[in-house]
């Protein structure tokens, strides 16, 4: 089931259709009964990959995931806190290059906040999640050296190496975390789902998004009209966790 999802979600990619649609209008460019519908196939698949691919729309598509929760600045009021569980979002291994040259740049940003809010919750205990799904070494333990290379022995983070995806890491932290109440460091595009599948295992952590697009930094100018491949990696990113909300939906 797990492998039958993340195929599905590559089939649904806003990339992926757009190129099949091309594609096939090529293909039926070249029959005789069909060919008059080639130009259409061609317009409906390359049209929207055009329109996605401004920074502006882009924008406007992540929006609505990134602005459902601020980030975490106000510590007086979750004083207490036992644990700050972060989720991993990427990692290839790689034995001739340090720690944080493993990891991807998602997974850098959701540690650094998470060391940071540890910092200000010295009685909270890290938590470092994810398992090995596209590497044989699990993300946690990459994470755990990064930690290391950063503070040292200073911290001593419990670490959840099995999880294959956002839910089974909310499965997997529940009975890490138990009743206890606890701060929940992922992307900021990633968190609404996080938040959900979490609230689905019965908990309702604190959220603490990190790597925020700047909004307020993203006005129009010159750029903006012309088509960029990192927008249309922003609308991909985005389009994913819709579908994963929709689907945790489903199955709530």
């Amino acid at each position: 089931m797990f492998w039958l999802k993340k195929v599905a979600t590559l089939l649904l990619m806003p990339l992926f259709a757009g190129l099949a649609l091309v594609w096939t209008g090529l293909i039926l460019s070249r029959t005789r009964r069909l060919k008059r519908y080639a130009g259409l196939f061609v317009a409906a698949g390359a049209l929207p990959l055009t329109i996605l691919s401004f920074q502006p729309v882009a924008n406007e598509v992540i929006k609505p995931l990134e602005m459902c929760y601020p980030p975490l600045v106000d510590f007086q009021a979750i004083r207490g806190t036992k644990w700050v569980v972060v989720l991993g979002g990427g990692h290839t291994s790689n034995p001739e290059r340090p720690a944080n040259l493993q990891i991807g740049s998602s997974t850098l940003a959701r540690l650094v906040e998470g060391l940071r809010i540890q910092a200000q919750l010295p009685e909270s205990r890290l938590v470092l999640s994810g398992g090995a799904v596209f590497d044989p070494v699990p993300e946690a333990d990459t994470m755990a050296a990064v930690v290391a290379a950063l503070r040292g022995n200073s911290i001593d983070p419990v670490l959840e190496r099995d999880s294959k995806d956002t839910k089974d890491q909310a499965r997997r932290i529940r009975p890490i975390v138990k009743d206890d109440p606890f701060v929940l460091v992922t992307s900021a595009i990633h968190m609404p789902r996080a938040m959900l599948l979490f609230r689905q295992q019965g908990m309702d952590p604190v959220p603490a998004p990190a790597e925020i697009t700047d909004f307020a930094r993203t006005d129009i100018s010159p750029f903006s009209f012309f088509p960029r491949a990192a927008a249309l990696s922003k609308v991909e990113a985005a389009w994913h966790e819709y579908l994963g909300l929709l689907w945790a939906q489903l199955n709530g």
